[in-house]
């Protein structure tokens, strides 16, 4: 069986590292790789404190966090680095203190059925300034589970275990006589992961597709404290995240901007305001220099619910989109869903309940 795999992302660059095992599928990787969400994408595995109230939403969050233990033995087991995943924990902040409370028994509640969240703990100022020594704010609620996730480090390495050879072109799909055809190359399944370009993409084809561009940026900083791998992520309230990784690297991010369609252009104004919060809870992050900043476009739907498998009105098109800004959490569970669709095993999740049909119709 032969197959492509369009957009090399979190979800794509999964699902052809799992296709890759399969001794039945030739496989192909297109990537044009422009503006991609994962390329900008630091950020924090710990789902479990969201208090959104989609179920649906929250099991696929909650069973891709266990996801990244299997991920991480299997590319082990293959030989590779998995550096792009560290399990350091995670601190969460509120503004009223009272509010940790609540979401600490929300916590306590979820771990029954999540017992990767670990260790449970509020820890006073003086106790989380015992980790963070530049630490400013107040207490915290810590959770040994929670990880940090290097995206762009995931994707490079899923694509040298994988052993695939990525065609770097911007593509497109013809279909004639219900058969598949990409630059020129017949193939009998296409799984397309291209995000916020999905509507783009299939819309030649007659479809008319339910994603919406949304702009992400963070800032990369080399600070003067060489100890940030021993940090736990910090998760303060609202969007600013805060993402430690080794050797003095801290990323601050990142935006959720609704409303400029495909810009790739740095904001350092949004970025200098997230990095003038990011000081007043740890002070240190006002020394060293910038090292870097990203852009990236996730894809999110009218009512920012993920969909992804078979469309309808061809079973062997399959598709994924709309994972917003929990796709570092929720797209490689999505990615090996699609490669357990393809070769026609049993997936993680149930494609059914986040229906491609709900976003991806045909064009009255």
């Amino acid at each position: 069986m032969k197959v492509a795999v369009v957009g090399l992302g979190i979800v794509g660059g999964t699902c052809a590292y799992y296709l890759s095992k399969e001794e039945n599928i030739e496989l192909k990787v297109f990537d044009y790789g422009v503006g991609q969400a994962t390329k900008a994408s630091a950020g924090i595995i710990s789902p479990w404190f969201s208090k959104r109230r989609n179920k649906l939403w929250y099991k696929m969050a909650r069973l891709g966090a266990d996801f990244y233990e299997k991920l991480v033995n299997d590319i082990s087991k293959d030989g590779f680095k998995t550096d792009f995943y560290d399990k350091c924990g995670v601190l969460l902040l509120k503004k009223d203190d009272n509010k940790l409370d609540d979401l600490f028994a929300l916590a306590k509640k979820r771990r029954e059925e999540s017992p990767l969240i670990g260790e449970l703990k509020i820890l006073s100022f003086n106790e989380v300034k015992k980790i963070i020594p530049s630490f400013t704010d107040k207490k915290a609620i810590y959770a040994s589970g929670g990880a940090r996730l290097e995206g762009e480090r995931l994707v490079k390495t899923l694509l040298k275990a994988s052993g695939c050879e990525v065609i770097g072109k911007k593509v497109s799909l013809e279909i004639k006589n219900n058969e598949f055809y990409i630059l020129g190359e017949k193939f009998d399944k296409v799984v397309v992961c291209v995000g916020a370009w999905l509507d783009e993409f299939l819309a030649p084809l007659g479809f008319d597709v339910d994603v919406r561009p949304q702009k992400g940026q963070l800032r990369d900083k080399k600070i003067l404290d060489s100890r940030t791998e021993d940090y736990p992520v910090i998760m303060p309230e609202g969007e600013l995240d805060i993402i430690p990784f080794e050797d003095g690297v801290i990323s601050i991010g990142a935006t959720h901007e609704d409303d400029k369609g495909f810009n790739l252009d740095v904001d350092k104004k949004q970025l200098d305001n997230f990095e003038h919060e990011a000081r007043k809870i740890v002070k240190v992050i006002e020394t060293g220099e910038i090292i870097n900043e990203r852009v990236g476009i996730r894809a999110y739907t009218r009512d920012y619910s993920p969909f992804y498998g078979e469309v309808k009105e061809n079973k062997n098109l399959l598709v994924a989109s709309g994972l917003g800004s929990s796709g570092l959490t929720t797209g490689a569970i999505i990615g090996y869903s699609l490669a357990m669709l393809v070769s026609g095993k049993k997936e993680l999740l149930d494609s059914k309940n986040y229906p491609v049909e709900n976003y991806v119709k045909l064009k009255k």
